[in-house]
């Protein structure tokens, strides 16, 4: 890892995610220098986040194929911007899997896994390596050692199902490193602060939102913090999500983003609110929902991602 200059990373918009799988995983690419041999290149590293409880034996498969997405994409790039053939290479990447589950995984993320083939056929199977994270069982000094604020939310998922002490105290703890971001991450502590509320929202039970919102307000600077949960717990409720209602509407899916969307930016420019009313996939709105929580630009979200 001595090789990677974290330093440069940079997140590249786009998910290479079917709609249909997006409840159970989320993705995040990053563009990194890799310097080696006093050569420095390109790599990617992609992060496929499992939100599944269970193991998914079809996992080396996924990767594989999301990868697969990854360099065609790249190639139709070459081919928009007329790169010549003698300049055309395909970026390594680095696979790593974040599994979030409780369950302990043991299935090994290779074809070979899920097939019954003879010794003498294994060499034609496409073969490579990949990282694997299980979150819940990782220590958290391991999680959080390069600083990135990353590693404090994922201290924070790791109590999911924990006491409510035992949240509120990851919370605290998170939030006092995120509050120490500089003014130029400003936009990260946010995004932080968004994943945390949407995670109370969703996966602690009714009675604790109240004071887990209020800890969360009392130790965060400069943030509109209840006012900012109270307009996601109505979003929430519109899509039948707080109260278990299953409204199934369109018009009310879109209605979601597009009130996030203010929470995040103020007002929602024109072409923009065309382009989510235009939008009638429920999956795809769904995966627009979870993104517009996270970006820190509308320029962020690839369209092209959410059409149906």
């Amino acid at each position: 890892m001595e090789l990677i200059d974290f330093s440069q990373l940079t997140q590249i918009n786009r998910s290479f995610i079917p709609n249909t799988l997006r409840e159970q995983e989320s993705d995040i690419v990053f563009s990194v220098p890799f310097q080696h041999e006093s050569k420095t290149n390109e790599i990617l590293i992609y992060i496929l986040i499992e939100h599944q409880s269970t193991v998914d034996v079809t996992m080396g498969f996924r990767l594989l194929f999301y990868m697969t997405q990854i360099w065609d994409f790249q190639r139709r790039e070459w081919e928009s911007n007329n790169v010549s053939k003698s300049e055309r290479r395909f970026r390594p990447i680095l696979p790593i899997v974040y599994y979030t589950g409780a369950q302990q995984w043991k299935t090994p993320l290779t074809l070979e896994a899920i097939m019954d083939i003879p010794d003498v056929l294994a060499r034609f199977v496409p073969k490579f390596d990949s990282l694997f994270l299980s979150v819940k069982e990782t220590d958290e000094v391991d999680l959080t050692k390069t600083g990135h604020p990353l590693g404090w939310l994922l201290t924070v998922l790791q109590k999911e199902h924990a006491d409510k002490e035992a949240i509120s105290s990851a919370l605290l703890e998170a939030i006092s490193h995120i509050n120490a971001l500089d003014e130029e991450q400003a936009q990260q502590r946010r995004r932080a602060i968004i994943y945390f509320l949407l995670l109370i929202l969703h996966r602690r039970p009714a009675k604790e939102h109240e004071d887990l919102i209020a800890l969360i307000d009392q130790h965060t600077h400069e943030l509109e913090v209840e006012t900012m949960a109270k307009s996601m717990a109505d979003v929430l409720r519109e899509q039948g999500i707080e109260q278990g209602i299953e409204q199934g509407q369109t018009r009310a899916k879109q209605e979601a983003v597009l009130k996030l969307l203010q929470i995040q930016f103020g007002d929602v420019p024109e072409d923009v609110s065309k382009r989510i009313t235009s939008i009638r996939s429920i999956s795809s709105l769904d995966s627009l929902f979870e993104k517009t929580a996270t970006v820190q630009t509308l320029d962020e979200i690839d369209w092209q991602n959410y059409n149906d």
